[in-house]
């Protein structure tokens, strides 16, 4: 493994972390209905738990409502009872051939909730990338001690990483900080 391959890897790893806390933040709820809250809801389709989009269509029918139309018909009280039950706090009602999903407006409680929830998963964030920039020094130091690198070259590479780390930090402050005045938006 080459100085290079330790930086690329440290800088893949960096980068899934930030997309994992993209979708992290996703889950979170703002204000607005979107239909992103339900995309971890999984449903039990003959037997197999499927995520809800492969089972129904998803569409918002208004600010506040998303509607879910499932692919069939005998499907709907199943995505009833998966929507309630994923402890999403929300309240879903069958009409017709469709199951509406209305959101309940945040309190200004629940919107600080959401707020440290938020803060929570970019700290989860923040030590997923110190931990892949620990695990890319130690292997600097290993490739040093091997004599595969010298030491100008792994405190360069090491800088580097450093820098890095840093962009990725900043990174996630930026997408929590967007985050949270769309919570804290009424």
């Amino acid at each position: 493994m080459s100085l290079a391959d330790v930086k690329k890897s440290a800088q893949e790893r960096m980068t899934k972390s930030i997309e994992t806390l993209r979708a992290d933040l996703a889950k979170v709820r703002t204000g607005r209905a979107h239909t992103g809250i339900l995309d971890h809801v999984m449903v039990d389709y003959y037997g197999s738990p499927t995520p809800l989009s492969g089972v129904a269509n998803l569409n918002l029918i208004d600010a506040r409502t998303i509607g879910v139309t499932p692919y069939e018909k005998k499907m709907l009280s199943t995505i009833e009872k998966a929507i309630r039950d994923a402890d999403l706090g929300l309240n879903p009602s069958t009409m017709g051939d469709m199951v509406r999903v209305p959101t309940p407006p945040l309190t200004e409680e629940r919107r600080k909730e959401m707020v440290k929830l938020c803060k929570s998963e970019a700290e989860d964030a923040k030590i997923a990338v110190r931990n892949i920039r620990r695990d890319a020094n130690e292997q600097l130091k290993k490739m040093v001690k091997d004599k595969t690198a010298s030491e100008d070259d792994e405190r360069r590479a090491s800088d580097e990483i450093q820098k890095l780390t840093d962009k990725f930090v900043a990174d996630i402050d930026k997408l929590v900080a967007e985050k949270e005045k769309e919570v804290l938006t009424v």
